[in-house]
């Protein structure tokens, strides 16, 4: 249970740290490579590139997990402040409608990928592997909007505020 715990308070931030390093790492390695060598790596750009597109569907699952998304603060102050909460879930439920259609949407990608057994120019991975991001990312964000979703009506039965 403590190692559920641990996943659950640290996976995105875990993986998104993981990928930042590599994608870092790579692209100086590339730039030594053509500064100081001048010669450049073909796979480097591409892995890269794959590498920050992972980075950025698990760093919206992130912001999702510490309800940091974007919100129009100002629209919010329109609502008087004993409804503002319930404005809030509804725009969590949206959030994850919108999640689990880009869920179904990625899926469809994926599969078609799978089908078409396309490759990376450079490193020759499975192309399903690079569509498959938006796949886990938004699984993974939808998650987190159920937890934000009962969070914030946990909070309003209790009486208390929330961010």
């Amino acid at each position: 249970m403590k190692k559920l715990k641990w996943l659950d308070d640290n996976a995105e931030q875990c993986v998104c740290i993981i990928l930042m390093s590599a994608m870092t790492i790579i692209l100086f390695i590339q730039v030594v490579m053509r500064r100081v060598f001048s010669n450049s790596l073909t796979w480097s750009e591409e892995l890269a590139r794959y590498l920050f597109i992972w980075l950025v569907y698990f760093g919206i699952s992130y912001g999702a997990k510490i309800r940091k998304h974007i919100k129009i603060e100002a629209f919010l102050g329109v609502f008087p402040q004993k409804i503002r909460p319930f404005i809030e879930i509804l725009g969590d439920i949206l959030f994850f409608a919108f999640a689990v259609f880009v869920i179904w949407t990625a899926y469809q990608w994926v599969g078609r990928q799978v089908k078409l057994r396309q490759k990376s120019p450079a490193l020759h991975i499975p192309m399903w592997m690079i569509y498959a991001a938006p796949l886990a990312g938004f699984t993974l964000t939808a998650f987190r909007q159920i937890q934000t979703i009962i969070y914030r009506v946990k909070t309003i039965h209790q009486g208390g505020s929330h961010d």
